[in-house]
């Protein structure tokens, strides 16, 4: 049997692709989307009641890896990428009908939008369904996952000055926690594990309309070099 569905909104996201978004969401508080709905559902009706909640599920479609031949087995990022896991036993983006779930922060509802932070969500994502979170049905005291038992270690950021200078610039021009969103990106350490980079190699993505680039220049340091205009 088959059974079709259609997107409720549209997320608009700082992340502009798909490198250097955190693995899980809340993560990285800095990071803030509006939630676009579409007909009917940007009408107040759909939303009323929802100013009393503060976070919210997300259902979205990982709609940039969907894949028409189901994996029964994937490499989780978490892993390193070489260790390979059964696909229900991760949250990686290559699942069998491309759905993802993320609990994001509400900051503030309007008739048509939402505004969230706190997400993980690539620009353009369709969003199939949203769900109050239930502090005392969500939150299961005692649950284990021995494969992601705590959240990843954070690695020190540094800032070139000019790097700094430019980053404050553009946060004032966008009103958004530029300096943080970096900050708390990049201490995840969006590389993947089992790359070793060379102090000269060069790490890029673009957040909001810009373009951030980073290197390695020592084991356990990341130092942000240029926040500048995206070239595309």
């Amino acid at each position: 049997m088959t059974y079709n569905v259609s997107p409720v909104g549209f997320m608009r996201s700082c992340f502009k692709e798909k490198f250097a978004i955190p693995r899980q969401p809340q993560l990285v508080p800095a990071a803030r989307g509006v939630l676009e709905l579409v007909a009917p559902f940007d009408h107040a009706d759909a939303v009323q009641g929802l100013e009393q909640v503060s976070h919210i599920w997300l259902l979205f479609l990982f709609h940039q890896t969907l894949e028409e031949k189901p994996r029964l087995k994937v490499r989780p990022p978490r892993l390193g990428g070489n260790q390979t896991m059964g696909v229900f036993a991760t949250r990686a983006t290559h699942r069998p009908n491309g759905i993802g779930q993320s609990v994001v922060k509400l900051e503030k509802v309007e008739p048509g939008r939402l505004w969230v932070s706190g997400i993980d969500l690539l620009d353009g994502t369709p969003v199939l369904d949203i769900k109050p979170y239930v502090p005392y049905a969500d939150s299961v005291e005692g649950a284990t996952n021995t494969i992601a038992s705590a959240a990843p270690k954070l690695i020190p950021v540094q800032w070139e000055g000019s790097a700094l200078l430019q980053a404050r610039e553009h946060a004032q021009r966008l009103n958004e926690p530029l300096v943080e969103l970096i900050e708390q990106c990049l201490a995840q350490d969006p590389r993947p594990a089992y790359q070793v980079p060379t102090p000269e190699r060069r790490y890029g993505t673009q957040l909001w309309d810009l373009d951030v680039r980073w290197h390695y220049p020592q084991n356990g340091l990341i130092r942000v070099l240029e926040v500048v205009p995206a070239t595309q």
